[in-house]
């Protein structure tokens, strides 16, 4: 069965999509039905890039100011895509983020989230003039539409009308960089940071509105100075939409020390960051799945979280549940996690027995299925 995946968005740095596509490759690749052919863009090949394209922020950039220029780069990958078909024909195509190129043949199309509808301002304006106008006939072309979770797939339906039948449901994994890690092999990287093990929380995730990053500071803030010394509080990600209307908040929190800005991490990094951290603070207020989520419990470390959109069919049990916008029940929830060592303990065990039942292979597997219903017609 030969497969054409779209790997364009690794031509970026890599956030959750990304990650998703780096990891469901790999776990693609042992099933043994499956040959895997690798759109870039501008060029097929069967290896996943190494690193993003360099430069690709500034071209970005440069793209929002050009009018058309989302239409342009369109109709050009289109012209590559379908030359490269014809040259070497593929029984179905996957596309992993929101609207297919067009393609004769069977399409199977990943919907993680409906952030277009609920968070226009997320988008440049051309590029969401784009998504508006075409996913709605893509979900109709395709035969079958993937999801992260089951709250997306719902989604879907109520917006969209897709029957049911034609949503399938594949959680995602984590990779194996993230597992439990004992101080000891943690030192080397969290020194050159300036931190101690299990001695900081963390914040992962673009810096938008949606993210509800400014909760998290405020009710960080609300602790005691002593307290905020010995546990600073990290924010990992990139900048994104109207990071400007962070900026006071920011601004006050970084003035003392504690709250310290290190911006987008590499893999490896961030998979040491997150095993050294006390706790993530997670209150985001919109998700199709929460990768960092999972990552976090798969490392041992309890999470804080809001109970939105998808966010509790990953964290389960093991997740601290508090409303998105109830700052004091933030506040306490840290302090308790911080000081009452049984109960962080209690939240690691559960943490670790959640994040057991997601992994890649399963994905695969669903997503191998889904192929293979698709070419079934």
């Amino acid at each position: 069965m030969r497969i054409a995946l779209n790997a364009r968005i690794l031509q970026a740095p890599r956030t959750g999509i990304g990650q998703y596509l780096v990891e469901l490759v790999a776990a693609l690749r042992a099933q043994p039905e499956l040959d895997l052919e690798l759109f870039h863009g501008w060029s097929w090949s069967r290896q996943l890039p190494e690193a993003a394209l360099p430069g690709y922020g500034r071209w970005t950039a440069l793209a929002r100011c050009l009018p058309g220029a989302y239409g342009i780069r369109r109709r050009l990958e289109q012209r590559h895509f379908s030359r490269g078909i014809e040259k070497a024909p593929v029984d179905l195509y996957h596309e992993p983020s929101l609207w297919p190129l067009d393609f004769d043949g069977p399409t199977v199309m990943t919907v993680h989230d409906l952030t277009h509808l609920h968070y226009p301002e997320t988008q440049p304006r051309e590029r969401l003039a784009e998504i508006e106008r075409r996913i709605g006939p893509a979900m109709e072309r395709a035969r079958l539409i993937l999801t992260d979770s089951q709250f997306v797939a719902d989604e879907i339906t109520a917006h969209y009308g897709v029957a049911p039948e034609r949503l399938v449901v594949a959680p995602l994994g984590h990779a194996p960089r993230f597992h439990p890690r004992p101080p000891e092999a943690l030192a080397p990287r969290l020194s050159a940071f300036g931190l101690r093990p299990g001695r900081y929380l963390l914040c992962v995730g673009t810096l938008e509105p949606r993210k509800n990053l400014t909760l998290a500071l405020r009710a960080y803030r609300r602790l005691p100075a002593g307290l905020r010394r010995r546990f600073p509080l990290l924010i990992v990600g990139m900048p994104g939409w109207k990071q400007r209307t962070l900026a006071g908040e920011l601004r006050d929190a970084l003035a003392d020390g504690s709250v310290r800005l290190l911006g987008y991490q590499p893999d490896d990094v961030l998979a040491e960051l997150l095993a050294g951290a006390r706790l993530l603070l997670f209150p985001s207020l919109y998700e199709g799945f929460g990768l960092p989520v999972l990552e976090a419990l798969a490392s041992g470390v309890p999470v804080l979280l809001s109970p939105r959109s998808a966010l509790p069919e990953v964290a389960g049990e093991a997740g601290i549940y508090l409303e998105a916008d109830d700052e004091p029940g933030w506040n306490e929830a840290i302090v308790r996690l911080i000081e009452d060592d049984q109960a962080w303990l209690r939240q690691r065990t559960l943490g670790l027995e959640q994040a057991s039942r997601f992994s890649w292979q399963r994905c695969a597997r669903i997503t191998a299925a889904a192929y293979r219903r698709a070419l079934e017609g």
